[in-house]
């Protein structure tokens, strides 16, 4: 593994039967879950997109509309269509459903991690998934063997994730309701070690307290603690979406704690059937 100079590496996350980026453009993104598909803003999407919008409409079930920065309503372009349905991937369930907040409790872009939880862990390994949202890396861990804490501050999200273990047929995940930074923090002090730790951080929010959360703020910290938490050739994958997080900056964080060749930033992106592509974030990925 390294970190590439020049032009950023990119990895991509696939689409699979239940999931396809149709098209985006013109700040928004058209998107099919199994047999439901949505329109949803997204500011990265700031180009022409590959078919006219009046296709969109005839194609959508759903519309998302921004009402202030973080909420909006839905707007049902197709009557009778579901607010809630379950899409598969693999062997896995996934309930979503419209939320005030844009999302339907996936992130489709992970499928690129979860194609590599898949191939790295194994039964017995430990472990750890922070800001752990719905479950979906949590669920792929599980499913090869792996026995599973999942941390998030949100009890909806655990209830939510919980749900997508039943409707999956999985068992034994340890579900925590607490911040994630200071649950990791916690498991440092009490000499716990992982094989695998994941973090998708939020690029800001509130903590279960209410605490003011900036990731730029945080990120040298979480990379510390999951260095300290990571057993000999344990993994670590972080996510951020931050417009103040740029590759660069993950690359400098992790640097202290991991020798170059043992890790790899990449910025992440999706690709879509009319042949435009949609930038998702950047990547961090290192091995102790």
């Amino acid at each position: 593994m390294n970190t590439s100079a020049g032009t950023p590496p990119r990895e991509y996350g696939l689409p699979w039967p239940d999931y396809e980026l149709l098209d985006v453009g013109d700040g928004k993104k058209l998107e099919r879950w199994g047999t439901i598909i949505t329109i949803r803003p997204d500011l990265q999407a700031h180009y022409k997109p590959g078919l006219p919008y009046s296709q969109w409409l005839e194609m959508a079930h759903w519309e998302f509309e921004e009402q202030s920065s973080i909420q909006g309503r839905w707007k049902n372009i197709k009557a009778h269509s579901p607010e809630e349905w379950t899409i598969t991937y693999g062997k896995l369930n996934f309930g979503l459903k419209l939320t005030k907040f844009k999302h339907v409790g996936l992130f489709p872009e992970q499928q690129a991690n979860w194609r590599f939880i898949q191939e790295q862990v194994f039964p017995g390994q430990k472990i750890l998934n922070l800001f752990a949202y719905t479950g979906a890396a949590s669920l792929v861990a599980r499913a090869n063997g792996a026995e599973v804490v999942h941390v998030d501050s949100v009890k909806q999200m655990l209830t939510w994730a919980n749900n997508n273990r039943e409707r999956s047929s999985l068992s034994d995940i340890k579900w925590v309701l607490e911040d994630a930074l200071k649950f990791a923090q916690r498991e440092l002090k009490r000499g716990n070690k992982y094989d695998g730790i994941i973090m998708d951080p939020p690029a800001w929010g509130l903590g279960a307290k209410g605490e003011k959360w900036k990731l730029e703020n945080h990120l040298s910290s979480l990379i510390e603690t999951a260095h300290g938490l990571m057993n000999p050739k344990a993994f670590l994958i972080l996510n951020t979406y931050s417009p103040k997080v740029a590759l660069a900056d993950l690359a400098k964080s992790a640097e202290p704690y991991f020798p170059a060749n043992q890790m790899q930033t990449k910025q992440l992106w999706m690709p879509t059937k009319t042949g435009k592509e949609l930038f998702c974030g950047n990547l961090l990925r290192a091995i102790r």
